[in-house]
């Protein structure tokens, strides 16, 4: 009844359990009680009220009952929370950062995706940080939630123990995009994990779906940027990439227009320092700068696949 995709899911599905029955049994017994009281007591049966003198007995069994069952729940409750904030020694450390409204996560050996690729049956710590407002990184499947605040340190571990794709929600709302910021948590057997992990040259070229696709939409996609910009000309938060290379569009610049031509150079500043030059209509102060997550070998990709949009 409660194996489940990690190993936290019997432990956590089973206190749920429990509160959930007792809740219910004095749900079901003080509503039994008051439409009891409704009908014994009601003018009728008593045109004249009494005075009824109170019973210290009574008092003191409906204090001390809840107070062992919520001492119970919570006894059962801080067993669970320190199992989940005691990793063991041999786990596998990722890197995760959240921004809005995007996840990457960092591999040990350097490779990055956009998608959470962990192998089973082995402990892996996800340590979280964010680069713009409070997330909250959560993976229902496995029982697990974090939330994730700038400039404070954090982690959350679990061992996925069945093969599969699960979702991954940010569960804080961080803004217009919030409900867009899901992703993927794929877990797979430790031999083919290891042939993942290993194949370095797909670092570039990993997506969501785990195809491989041309360098710059990977990029592009492994930090997220298509929450924000798309590909066919909408306006999101941010402007599309269709069309806009080679062209000439108004920036403001210190509070004043300016014309500009959408080239590598551009593409890199805008980038690196996204709000030196704010392309007019679309609000500043939304994106982050990507110096320290985008090379520039990577940027050059980024503007090569944003010229084939024209």
């Amino acid at each position: 009844m409660f194996s489940g995709a990690s190993n936290f899911v019997n432990s956590v599905d089973r206190l749920t359990l429990l509160i959930f029955l007792i809740s219910l049994f004095f749900l079901v017994a003080i509503t039994a009680t008051m439409i009891y009281f409704v009908f014994r007591y009601n003018m009728k049966r008593n045109p004249k009220s009494e005075h009824i003198e109170g019973n210290l007995t009574l008092e003191i069994v409906w204090t001390i009952i809840p107070l062992i069952l919520v001492g119970f729940m919570f006894i059962y409750g801080w067993r669970d929370w320190k199992m989940m904030k005691s990793p063991p020694k041999n786990a596998f450390t990722i890197k995760s950062n959240a921004r809005m409204w995007s996840w990457s996560f960092s591999y040990p050996n350097g490779k990055v995706t956009d998608t959470l690729f962990v192998p089973m049956n082995k402990p892996v710590i996800i340590n979280v940080n964010s680069s713009d407002v409070i997330h909250s990184l959560y993976i229902p499947a496995f029982r697990v939630k974090q939330d994730v605040v700038p400039g404070n340190k954090n982690f959350l571990w679990f061992i996925a123990q069945k093969e599969g794709t699960y979702d991954l929600f940010c569960a804080e709302y961080c803004g217009l995009r919030h409900a867009y910021m899901t992703t993927a948590v794929v877990a797979m057997p430790q031999k083919v994990f290891d042939k993942w992990y290993i194949d370095t040259a797909a670092v570039a070229k990993v997506s969501a779906t785990g195809k491989l696709i041309l360098p710059g939409l990977a990029i592009i996609k492994r930090n997220g940027c298509t929450a924000c910009h798309s590909f066919d000309g909408s306006k999101i938060v941010g402007p599309s990439f269709k069309g806009i290379y080679g062209e000439k569009t108004t920036v403001v610049v210190n509070g004043k227009e300016q014309q500009v031509t959408v080239d590598d150079d551009y593409i890199l500043e805008s980038i690196y320092d996204p709000n030196a030059k704010v392309l007019k209509g679309f609000q500043s102060n939304l994106m982050q700068p990507y110096k320290d997550l985008i090379s520039k070998d990577e940027v050059k990709e980024i503007a090569e696949y944003i010229k084939s949009l024209k």
